[in-house]
């Protein structure tokens, strides 16, 4: 199922989110420490609507990644949908329709002058919302290789997407099954 510009862009960003998390680094590291590795998300994922970042967000973001990791990784469907439930009744939210950076009109969650935590909070909360909604709750996946523990949205047209990245990830488990092969 193709996701439209905003629901795509929303469930990147929250898998790249809870990816800085040291649980889900392959060297145990959090790649979220600094204002800097912050500011360099927000630009990576174009977040508007945030002026600038703030010594506070870093901590709130950080812990924002936590409640998004456990909505990735919940045991099935129902148990998703009430962490969703639980994260957006402490999510402000504040439907508007806008339109900015050459894209065409869509709808933002959160509010003019929103802090980051509440911009992110919102708008991928509402994402993972509606992919749950739309019956995809599937697609929220953890890298099947044994040493990775990243997430990921599978967007394969078939849902058969088991790897974090095809290039990394893939190519080294696809080059060891064919050593492993090539050895009997």
């Amino acid at each position: 199922m193709p996701f439209g510009h905003d629901m795509a862009c929303s469930l990147a960003a929250v898998a790249d989110l809870i990816n800085t998390a040291p649980e889900t680094s392959s060297d145990g590291t959090d790649a979220l420490v600094t204002l800097d590795d912050l500011e360099a998300y927000v630009r990576r994922h174009k977040v508007s609507g945030v002026a600038e970042v703030h010594p506070a967000d870093l901590d709130q973001v950080r812990s924002l990644r936590s409640t998004f990791y456990s909505i990735f990784t919940s045991p099935g469907p129902a148990a998703a949908v009430d962490r969703v439930n639980l994260h957006l009744s402490r999510t402000r939210i504040t439907a508007r329709l806008t339109e900015h950076d050459g894209y065409p009109l869509h709808v933002h969650y959160f509010g003019p002058g929103a802090s980051l935590v509440e911009h992110l909070a919102a708008d991928c909360g509402v994402a993972l919302a509606h992919l749950l909604v739309q019956g995809e709750w599937e697609r929220l996946r953890t890298c099947t290789a044994p040493d990775c523990a990243k997430v990921f949205v599978d967007e394969s047209r078939n849902r058969s997407r088991v790897y974090c990245d095809s290039r990394t990830c893939g190519n080294r488990m696809h080059v060891a099954a064919y050593r492993a092969r090539r050895r009997t």
